[in-house]
């Protein structure tokens, strides 16, 4: 990613969004050549000369201070997650931007225990390029769908993009398209130099013009805690809440969980998905199987999502 274009751009697309009423300031009328606020207006409000403003907006980041950015951030209203991203494209502006770490690409193993010790939640890992980096196999029956592809590691954003099945799989498939890209947006901030990820955008860039005209619009977000509608092949309608956790041990990489309000339909259609995972582990041989996120099958849980097919739908009419 281009450090000053991602600069230029980010900072004029929210400008354009602020209006002058909203940001306090009268409004004398006539004609505004532009969306939004002007950079004088930005200037003035962020209480710096027009020159230093128009500088930075073309993409001179480096060096500027933490009060500034602050004064910035206040002047154009950011949230925030695009406050946090104003300062990681400061960050990525100066000289030791370069020397990050490398993105996280595996977990150490007593995490995949406590992933599997969640048997009634759906609980994976993902890094920030949103490749599933490990699974519970709640989590596989989940997102079966995304698993009948072959390739791996499973990606949220190819999957939104290039996936049809992600249309059924997401009852608002337009929300789950705009969080892909904000999220995708905001590590490219935090991590502009990383390469695999900036293959991913190049990728998803050529192949799909819903993610072009979304990756233009430059939003960023923050994915922490949210609430999520799934319709799901097997089960139908699962409304659940979602968490993330971030592995402190591995920098990188988020633990997420979904859970259903107890008692609810969602619950039982929890309940059912495990059920449905579960005859499809014993439906298989374990050896030598791949597992959705890359490695071999224990017990042939990788089976889950892979050969729907061949497995019966869970009876309804039979619940414990």
């Amino acid at each position: 990613m281009n450090n000053r274009n991602e600069i230029r751009e980010f900072l004029a697309s929210r400008r354009a969004k602020l209006t002058p009423e909203q940001a306090g300031l009268p409004d004398f009328g006539g004609v505004r050549r532009v969306p939004g606020l002007r950079r004088g207006e930005v200037a003035l409000l962020a209480g710096m000369s027009v020159e230093y403003y128009t500088r930075v907006e073309r993409g001179s980041l480096a060096g500027v201070s933490d009060p500034v950015l602050e004064a910035i951030g206040r002047a154009l209203q950011l949230n925030e997650a695009e406050n946090e991203h104003l300062f990681n494209l400061a960050r990525a502006a100066g000289p030791a931007a370069r020397r990050r770490r490398q993105p996280a690409q595996a977990i150490h193993p007593s995490v995949q225990l406590i992933l599997d010790g969640m048997a009634g939640i759906p609980a994976f890992v993902q890094n920030g390029r949103l490749d599933i980096v490990a699974a519970n196999d709640l989590a596989r029956a989940l997102y079966s769908p995304a698993y009948e592809d072959p390739a791996r590691p499973v990606n949220f954003a190819r999957f939104a993009f290039l996936n049809r099945r992600s249309e059924c799989l997401y009852a608002d498939w337009n929300l789950a398209a705009d969080t892909s890209v904000a999220l995708l947006h905001a590590e490219a901030g935090r991590d502009p130099f990383d390469k695999g990820l900036s293959d991913l955008i190049g990728e998803l860039s050529t192949r799909s013009e819903e993610f072009r005209r979304r990756w233009a619009q430059r939003n960023v977000r923050l994915h922490r805690t949210g609430a999520k509608t799934f319709q799901h092949p097997v089960v139908g309608q699962l409304d659940l809440h979602f968490n993330g956790l971030e592995l402190t041990a591995t920098p990188g990489l988020t633990m997420f969980t979904y859970t259903a309000e107890p008692g609810s339909p969602s619950a039982d259609g929890l309940r059912l998905l495990a059920s449905w995972a579960a005859t499809a582990a014993q439906s298989y041989e374990p050896s030598e199987t791949a597992v959705p996120d890359g490695g071999t099958a224990q017990g042939g849980t990788a089976a889950v999502g892979l050969h729907r097919g061949h497995i019966r739908r869970p009876d309804r009419g039979h619940q414990a």
